[in-house]
C-alpha cells in the first residue's frame, strides 16, 4: 500500500526548487502529506493508523525524497518519533501509547535530541532535567536541528538527570510546543535542506509532567527501549531519505546525457563509454545501498536478533546511503557539465541536499569507531 500517488509526489516535485530558493517551510506539502493520510502511514492499524511496516515506510520516504528530499527529511523526524512509539508498546513500556495516539489526534513530533558540540549524540545530553515533586522533569538547554520549526506540537526530548545518588540519568520526555519555557531560534540558513526549518530549539526550565516522561535509562548505548527505538528508526528511514537523493541524481541525468550531444563525437553522450560508466557506477552503489537499508528495516519488522551488532551495523546502512548519494550526486553532475553548476539546475540542488547526510549521526568517526571495536575490541 502506498500513500504517495503519482500525482502528490509530482506535486510536492513542482514545489521543492521554490522552497530552497526562499528558504521557507513547505506547508503545502505538508497540508497534502496529511490529507493523504502520511503522517499517521506508520501508526500501527490496532491504533487505527496505516499499519505500514518499516520496510513500506523505507520504499515511501525514498520515493519522497527523489520529489523534494528537504520534505522528506522533516517528515522524517515525525515518523522516528512513531516509529519510537511502536517499539516502546512492543517492549511493554506503556508511556510509548501517547505517541501514536497522539498521531492519530494530530499531533506533529519534533526530535530534539542533538545538542551545539555533543559527539555523544543520544548517549548521554550536557542540558538539564530536574526533577518536580511529582514525577515530571523541567528541562533547560539547547537543542540544534530540530526538523519542522515551524509546524511542530510535541517535541521528544532527553537531558540528564544527576540528582539520583546511583548516577546521573538520561531522561527521555514530550514537551508540549506550548510551554513557556519553550522558545524557537530564526536561525535555519543552511546550504541545503533549507525546506526542514530545523531551527535551534531553547529550553529555559520547559515541563514535562510525570505522564510525559517516555523512560529515564542508564546513558550510553543499551538495549533499552527508547534509546534502542530512537536510534534503529532514526537510521533506516534516515537512509532512507538519503536513498531518494542518489536515485534522482542518476534519473535527471540519464534524461540529460539522452539529448546532450558532444561536437567532437557527433552523438549523444548517452553513448560515450565514460558517461555509461559514471552513471553506471553510481547506479551499483545506490543499488548496494538499498539492499543494506531494507534488509535492516526488514529485520527491525521481525524483531530478528543482531546482538551487538545492531547499531554498527545501522551506522553502517545510514552512511552507505549518505555516501551512496553524494557520490551518485557527484558523478550525474560531471556526466551532465556545465550547466549542473547553475542554480537554476535541480542537480545543483541535489548536491547541497545531499552533504547534509556528512553530519547526521552516525557520522563517519562514530561508525568507524564502533567498527574498530566489533574487529578490534575495546582499546586498552
Amino acid at each position: 500500500m502506498s500513500f504517495l500517488s503519482p500525482e502528490l509526489v509530482e506535486r510536492i516535485h513542482s514545489r521543492a526548487a521554490d522552497v530552497d530558493r526562499e528558504n521557507v517551510f513547505p506547508r503545502d506539502d505538508l497540508a497534502d502529506l496529511r490529507d493523504a493520510g502520511y503522517l499517521t502511514a506508520f501508526v500501527p492499524a490496532e491504533f487505527g493508523g496505516g499499519g505500514l511496516t518499516a520496510e513500506e515506510l523505507c520504499a515511501e520516504q525514498t520515493r519522497l525524497a527523489e520529489a523534494a528530499p528537504a520534505t522528506a527529511l522533516g517528515i522524517n523526524m515525525h515518523h522516528i518519533i512513531v516509529g519510537l512509539g511502536r517499539h516502546l508498546v512492543a517492549s511493554g513500556v506503556e508511556s510509548g501509547r501517547q505517541i501514536l495516539e497522539g498521531a492519530m489526534a494530530g499531533e506533529i513530533y519534533a526530535f530534539g535530541i542533538s545538542e551545539p558540540g555533543n559527539d555523544r549524540v543520544l548517549f548521554g545530553s550536557t542540558c538539564a532535567a530536574v526533577p518536580d515533586t511529582s514525577g515530571g522533569y523541567a528541562f533547560s538547554g539547547l537543542k540544534v536541528f530540530t526538523s519542522l520549526s515551524p509546524v511542530w506540537t510535541k517535541l521528544l526530548t532527553y537531558a540528564q538527570d544527576d540528582s539520583e545518588p546511583d548516577g546521573p540519568l538520561s531522561v527521555f520526555a514530550l514537551i508540549d510546543r506550548h510551554d513557556p519555557g519553550v522558545s524557537i531560534k530564526d536561525d535555519w540558513d543552511t546550504l541545503g535542506m533549507r525546506g526542514t526549518q530545523s531551527q535551534s530549539t531553547l529550553l529555559r526550565g520547559a515541563h514535562a509532567p510525570h505522564h510525559r516522561i517516555l523512560q529515564r535509562v542508564a546513558p550510553g548505548p543499551s538495549t533499552e527501549p527508547v534509546v534502542f527505538g530512537i536510534f534503529s528508526y532514526f537510521e533506516v528511514f534516515l537512509a532512507a531519505t538519503y536513498l531518494g537523493i542518489g536515485n534522482r541524481a542518476i534519473a535527471v541525468a540519464a534524461e540529460k546525457v539522452k539529448t546532450r550531444r558532444s561536437v567532437l563525437h557527433g552523438d549523444v553522450y548517452a553513448n560515450d563509454p565514460d558517461i555509461r560508466w559514471r552513471l553506471a557506477g553510481a547506479a551499483v552503489r545506490m543499488n548496494s545501498a538499498t539492499a543494506e537499508v531494507t534488509l535492516l528495516a526488514r529485520d527491525l519488522d521481525e524483531g530478528r536478533d543482531r546482538g551487538n551488532l545492531w547499531y554498527p551495523q545501522l551506522s553502517a546502512a545510514k552512511n552507505a546511503a549518505a555516501e551512496a548519494s553524494i557520490y551518485a550526486v557527484d558523478q550525474a553532475i560531471r556526466a551532465t557539465g556545465g550547466s549542473s553548476y547553475s542554480n537554476s539546475n535541480e542537480l545543483s540542488r541535489l548536491y547541497r541536499d545531499a552533504l547534509a547526510g556528512l553530519f547526521q549521526p552516525s557520522d563517519q568517526e562514530s561508525l568507524h569507531g564502533a567498527w574498530a571495536n566489533v574487529v578490534l575490541g575495546p582499546r586498552t
